[in-house]
């Protein structure tokens, strides 16, 4: 017997959870139907417009036009699958940006190659393959698929108090009677036999059974912080080869965005001349990689009164007296945080990464949490993990849960999370979340 009180749900993953029906649906609805719309014949006569005859001009410009949107569309269904396996991404505020960013790939290629394409095509099926996507993940939404049965014993209370996922504590060690659903366990405790023998035989069955932490980390996007040697990092030194590419597509990226930054730069350091006077740029040192200090550059967006060596006067509050009627625009929309190309340009910075914290704070915090100076193993970013899902933090408590977020974004860093990351990060500047 379980518990009196399972959470009803639909046990087991469904067939709208597979790859494959996304690919095949995305496909129909999205590429095909809307192609044959767009040429105007039906599905069956669209497949000899597809055909390589260099003679044929509508031939061409209808294969162009074809394999564009269903790679974009193929490509789209792939990244945010990805999406899905990090903890708090609103998959569908992703579709969008996504898919946009596949089309003008693909259409900068085919401009590119001066190859003939159907703008026509095109249109018909971007927009059907993003109300297919809208509609895959509505049906994500209203399918619940994960369920966890917690074996008891060990520090498996954290998995109970999750929210998102619902859970029961087993109580039975036929592994026949468990319907679908992951298996949970602390498997580092001293457990009993008979719930051993029980994890042995599901291992056995194939059922999945995963350590508490990993459950913890996947739901809440934190690395629980207990001793270094206890958080399951694996190797403590983040991917190498990784960092070094990232080296390279920041710097890639400051080129791209300077054109773009340039007009940017030149306005805000006008508005704040024009609200105030004073200096435009605000200098601050900061920790950085490798625990190095640096000093990083930002728009002045406060009264300048501040102490480089105060931590009280380091932390900003809520409604903070300080902040001017410019730099509160400023703080809002991230744009104070521009001038820190300068910091990715010199090396110091990346665009995303852990936030590089005053050097009064840093050794404050230091102090208090256990290995904190871990997180400056990578390099500091403009935006990072905490900020899109904890935006600005003062308190101690505070700090700690960010650094869980640190530490998540350190132990699981990729490009993939890269991307997650900068997406919520157009989402964060649109709404303002977390800003002081």
């Amino acid at each position: 017997m379980f518990l009196a009180s399972v959470p009803h749900v639909t046990i087991g993953r469904s067939v709208f959870h597979t790859l494959r029906f996304e690919l095949v649906f995305v496909m129909l609805c999205g590429v095909i139907l809307p192609a044959s719309l767009a040429v105007g014949v039906g599905p069956v006569r669209l497949i000899p417009l597809l055909g390589l005859d260099q003679n044929a001009t509508e031939s061409v410009t209808t294969y162009n036009s074809f394999i564009c949107a269903a790679l974009s569309a193929l490509g789209t269904a792939v990244v945010l699958r990805r999406f899905r396996l990090y903890p708090g991404t609103a998959v569908a505020g992703s579709i969008f940006p996504v898919l946009a960013s596949f089309y003008g790939a693909a259409l900068a290629i085919i401009l590119f190659l001066r190859a003939e394409y159907s703008n026509q095509i095109l249109l018909f099926c971007f927009f059907a393959t993003l109300a297919a996507r809208y509609a895959i993940e509505t049906l994500h939404i209203r399918v619940s698929g994960l369920f966890y049965w917690i074996v008891p014993g060990g520090k498996v209370d954290v998995i109970r108090q999750l929210e998102r996922t619902p859970t029961a504590t087993l109580s039975s060690t036929s592994v026949e009677d468990i319907p679908a659903g992951a298996i949970i366990a602390d498997l580092h405790a001293d457990l009993a036999p008979e719930w051993e023998r029980f994890i042995a035989e599901a291992a056995i069955s194939g059922r999945g059974i995963y350590h508490y932490k990993q459950a913890w980390e996947a739901e809440t996007g934190k690395v629980q912080i207990n001793h270094l040697s206890e958080n399951g990092f694996g190797s403590l030194v983040p991917s190498i080869a990784y960092q070094k590419i990232k080296r390279l597509v920041d710097l890639c990226f400051c080129v791209l965005a300077f054109p773009i930054a340039l007009p940017l730069l030149a306005i805000c350091a006008a508005a704040i001349k024009v609200d105030g006077g004073g200096s435009v740029l605000f200098f601050q040192r900061r920790m950085g990689f490798r625990g190095q200090p640096f000093k990083v550059v930002k728009f002045r967006t406060m009264t300048e009164t501040h102490n480089d060596g105060d931590r009280q006067e380091s932390i900003t509050q809520n409604d903070d007296a300080r902040i001017t009627r410019v730099g509160k625009f400023l703080r809002k929309s991230r744009l104070d945080e521009l001038p820190q190309i300068y910091n990715i340009l010199l090396g110091q910075m990346s665009w995303i990464g852990p936030r590089p914290e005053a050097v009064s704070l840093s050794s404050w915090y230091e102090a208090e949490i256990p290995f904190y100076r871990y997180r400056h193993i990578v390099r500091p970013g403009i935006t990072g993990w905490a900020q899109v899902n904890q935006g600005h933090v003062a308190s101690l408590d505070e700090v700690t849960e960010k650094l869980q977020f640190d530490f998540y974004y350190i132990k699981n860093l990729s490009y993939w999370l890269d991307i997650v990351i900068a997406l919520r990060t157009l989402r964060v500047v649109l709404s303002g979340f977390g800003a002081k």
